[in-house]
């Protein structure tokens, strides 16, 4: 007589959570294989089925949910316009750079009028008119009143 490998037994798999990892098409699967072996003589009560689907309506809104609040946080930590957006209004200063020798020619402070994005980096629109790279920026301040 051949002997059961002990594995095979109920006891010795894995338990898991069905209710975690079963979305809209599972649920739809379920209800309709339940609609379609239902006994003709006494078919399911209309509670039951608005029941069902009332759970199934709350299942597909709450995926939806999940869905806009993972794209809305996708949005807001990717954006650079969102992530310089506070410093408007803010005093910066700045170093600008000879063309020809790349030196420090000086370090002029302006207002942040906009913030604007380029090639997935943030350029912030000063009140004199020039634009800078926001990781240019060396100092952040409260502007001062005239």
């Amino acid at each position: 007589m051949t002997k059961v490998d002990n594995s095979y037994y109920l006891s010795q798999q894995p338990r898991g959570t069905t209710g975690s990892n079963l979305g809209k098409d599972e649920f739809l699967k379920i209800l309709m294989a339940q609609l379609q072996n239902q006994d003709p003589l006494n078919p399911m009560e209309d509670k039951e089925f608005v029941s069902q689907m009332a759970s199934f309506s709350s299942l597909e809104q709450m995926t939806n949910m999940s869905a806009s609040m993972d794209r809305l946080v996708d949005s807001q930590t990717i954006s650079p316009v969102l992530q310089y957006s506070h410093l408007i209004g803010k005093e910066v200063s700045y170093n600008r750079y000879d063309k020809e020798t790349g030196q420090v020619i000086e370090t002029p402070t302006s207002d942040v009028t906009a913030v604007s994005q380029s090639e997935g980096k943030a350029i912030l629109e000063l009140s004199n008119g020039e634009k800078v790279y926001a990781d240019a920026i060396l100092k952040v301040s409260s502007p001062s009143s005239d």
